[in-house]
């Protein structure tokens, strides 16, 4: 059966690494159908939508999403595209994997693997916020054990599909020891009933663990918050967020996107690096059910790495449509 995708390449740089990433998929899975939609800050200026209606139903109705990136308007009233897709189609894990490549200027050169699960709907991002008295403000953390719970079961899957029987929770229970509590107390409920090793660390102590011993760690579940900044201290480890993909999985959606943003700052310039992007695709193939597919692309990055072909913020000097162009020249057999 054929798998429809709904491509959105939004705003910045979306524009430019998106299209590349489409390129590799009609290489790779050439079987797939593509349907571009709207969505983001240009959207908004000519519709008065960040996410048209007709966006959120065709993506309700394709088995899968490939998203670039969003620049929200400065509107209170305009509300983030991601955000509300996150919610309409109940996304509420966010995965995003974190591994050293072989780049000129590795940040560290220990090698690791590991993936991030993070929460993807609840915690501090709820955006329940208020002024109790003047210059006093306060906002509300929801953890819940339903929410914890389904997170925990994907961090599981994970776990036993990377051959792995540990998962470490990152919390803060000491402190916040009613929602860090649940967090905690559920995720082990759930981690020990799947036959897995239940590890712990506070957040603070698992930054810092990532920095001096990032192989120390293999699938490691958070609330969303911390799992919001962790997973980008890992995209440094890793040498740029060029290299971060990600996925927001649900139990009957996926959509997936680069990590690094619409980066304003060099939309139009030819240098944002597609690799991100790129993996992203390659983390959809997979979750489709093309595994085969998805590791021909993590490898022609790989090699296109190898080969010296990358963009500025990896120490290169290559340009966006070269990294792509030699991307697909590596998966041609």
């Amino acid at each position: 059966m054929t798998k429809t995708v709904v491509v959105i390449p939004g705003d910045g740089i979306g524009r430019e690494v998106i299209p590349v990433a489409v390129k590799v998929l009609k290489a790779v899975a050439p079987n797939i159908e593509l349907v571009e939609a709207e969505a983001g800050l240009e959207t908004w200026k000519r519709t008065g939508e960040t996410l048209p209606e007709e966006t959120l139903e065709l993506c309700r109705e394709a088995d899968a999403i490939l998203f670039g990136a969003c620049t929200t308007p400065e509107d209170p009233s305009a509300e983030s595209p991601i955000i509300r897709l996150r919610r309409e189609l109940d996304l509420y894990a966010n995965v995003r994997p974190a591994r050293s490549w072989p780049i000129p200027r590795r940040p560290i050169e220990e090698d690791f693997d590991f993936v991030i699960v993070r929460e993807n709907t609840e915690d501090l991002y709820i955006g329940c916020e208020s002024e109790v008295h003047p210059g006093v403000t306060v906002a509300m953390r929801k953890i819940s054990e339903e929410g914890t719970r389904r997170v925990a079961e994907v961090a599981c899957d994970l776990a036993e599909e990377r051959g792995s029987d540990r998962v470490t929770v990152v919390h803060k229970a000491n402190v916040m020891k009613l929602t860090c509590g649940t967090f905690k107390r559920v995720a082990r409920e759930v981690i020990e009933s799947r036959g897995l090793e239940f590890d712990e660390c506070y957040v603070d102590a698992a930054a810092y663990r990532m920095v001096i011993d990032p192989g120390s760690f293999d699938v490691v579940l958070t609330p969303n918050m911390f799992g919001d900044i962790l997973s980008d201290e890992a995209a440094g480890l890793m040498g740029s967020l060029g290299l971060a993909p990600s996925g927001n999985v649900g139990d009957d959606h996926g959509l997936f996107e680069p990590v690094h943003g619409s980066a304003p700052d060099i939309a139009g310039k030819g240098i944002a690096n597609p690799m991100a992007a790129i993996l992203s695709a390659a983390m959809m193939l997979e979750w489709l059910g093309m595994r085969e597919e998805a590791e021909k692309v993590e490898e022609a990055v790989e090699r296109t790495i190898e080969d010296g072909v990358i963009t500025p913020d990896l120490g290169g000097n290559a340009s966006t449509e070269e990294v792509g162009e030699k991307v697909l020249e590596k998966l041609e057999p």
